[in-house]
């Protein structure tokens, strides 16, 4: 799991999650699109900052169809500029074939966002919560997944890995809406295995 630290081009700063694939490369979600980034790897606690790497990014690769307005293809890579080191906490997330496309079952996202919507900071320490995917025929057109209900991932939580029960990254953390006729809102995942012949032509070429 990663930190992603961005600084926007009015000088704030904001936060994203992301996780490793190589020693050389992360992916997160494309709204994290940032003037500049620092990755920190092997982040628990975020106010303990012995063991923490700090990376700059070299690279970023926006999937290049990423529509802003309605979050379609909202993934992203970025190159580091040195390699990750890696050690009992930081490692790189496994990703799913494309042959392993059906439904994941028994899956959890992670991250430092929000823990309540009432709360102007982020989460201090890394938390993890278990969510239930739906078969939802809108997301899996949109190259989603889906999950249900007011547990799920936050704000600040975006760019995050969807693990499943094979501990493989099947989706990144990407926005949530409430349907038009009502119901719990829906948290929304970009569906990795739709992306992965661009995944591999990105860092083969970078």
């Amino acid at each position: 799991m990663v930190l992603l630290k961005t600084e926007m081009d009015d000088g704030t700063t904001k936060h994203c999650g992301g996780f490793l694939l190589n020693e050389d490369f992360v992916m997160t979600a494309a709204h994290c699109q940032a003037r500049s980034y620092t990755v920190l790897l092997g982040v628990h606690n975020v106010k303990h900052n012995d063991e923490i790497q700090h990376i700059n990014v070299d690279q970023t690769f926006p999937h290049k169809d990423y529509n802003a307005t309605n979050y379609k293809n909202d993934i992203m890579l970025l190159k580091l500029s040195s390699k990750a080191n890696f050690c009992e906490n930081v490692r790189p997330i496994a990703l799913p074939s494309q042959l392993e496309a059906s439904l994941p079952k028994s899956c959890s996202v992670s991250g430092w966002g929000r823990t309540d919507k009432t709360n102007k900071y982020m989460s201090v320490v890394l938390m993890e919560v278990n969510v239930k995917l739906t078969d939802n025929e809108l997301c899996a057109k949109d190259n989603l997944y889906c999950s249900e209900g007011e547990i799920g991932p936050g704000e600040g939580d975006s760019g995050g890995p969807l693990v499943c029960e094979d501990e493989k990254a099947y989706g990144v953390v990407s926005h949530k809406f409430k349907p038009d006729s009502g119901g719990q809102q829906i948290d929304c995942y970009a569906k990795i295995t739709d992306y992965s012949r661009w995944i591999y032509l990105t860092m083969t070429k970078a």
